[in-house]
């Protein structure tokens, strides 16, 4: 693994009339995406538990991890992210991106 990695974190909140089995097909199509997208070098993912109540809304958040700038510009446009964007989209309600190159 190289000494930095670029961490590409996506924070979603749902609409309300979005139901729990609906949420649950957008995870498990963004889990899907490591499979299918050879630049993913890691995901994880995972539901907010802080206690402080500063998520505003958002509720899911998912790490993708790449080894390169070039490898995340081939993800964005890549067919099997823009077909997991068709199935997150009628269920967004809020969403940020960051994206950070990590350092010790």
């Amino acid at each position: 693994m190289p000494d930095s990695v670029l961490r590409h974190v996506v924070l979603f909140g749902f609409k309300e009339s979005s139901k729990p089995e609906d949420i649950q097909k957008i995870v498990d199509a963004f889990k899907e995406l490591p499979s299918k997208i050879s630049e993913i070098k890691d995901f994880e993912w995972g539901t907010n538990s802080s206690p402080e109540g500063l998520n505003q809304g958002l509720t899911h958040a998912f790490m993708v991890t790449f080894h390169s700038d070039a490898d995340r510009d081939t993800y964005l446009p890549h067919p099997a992210h823009k077909e997991f964007v068709d199935i997150l989209g009628p269920h967004l309600d809020k969403v940020t991106v960051l994206d950070y190159w990590t350092k010790p």
